[in-house]
C-alpha cells in the first residue's frame, strides 16, 4: 500500500491551511456578536456577507478536476 519510488506526490493536507478567503468576514460577524451580546438582527450586515463569501466557496461552483495526486499520475503516465 505504499508509494512507489520516484513517484511524483504532494500532500495536500499541506497546503490546505494556506487559502482561508472568507475568515475577515468570519472575524467581523463573530466580533460583532460578542459585542451586541449575541443580538443576530444587529449584525444582519456581516452575516449576509458571510453568508456570500461562503456560497461564493463552494463547490458546486467549481469544476472538479480531481485532486492533484491524481493530475500528478496522469503526468508521469504520458512521460513513459
Amino acid at each position: 500500500m505504499g508509494r512507489k519510488d520516484g513517484g511524483l506526490f504532494i500532500n495536500s493536507k499541506r497546503f490546505g491551511s494556506l487559502q482561508k478567503p472568507c475568515m475577515k468576514d468570519m472575524i467581523l460577524f463573530l466580533n460583532c456578536m460578542t459585542t451586541s451580546h449575541n443580538d443576530a438582527d444587529a449584525c444582519a450586515r456581516q452575516k449576509e456577507q458571510l453568508v456570500a463569501c461562503m456560497e461564493s466557496q463552494s463547490k458546486k461552483n467549481r469544476k472538479s478536476w480531481g485532486s492533484i495526486n491524481y493530475q500528478l499520475q496522469r503526468l508521469s503516465r504520458g512521460r513513459k
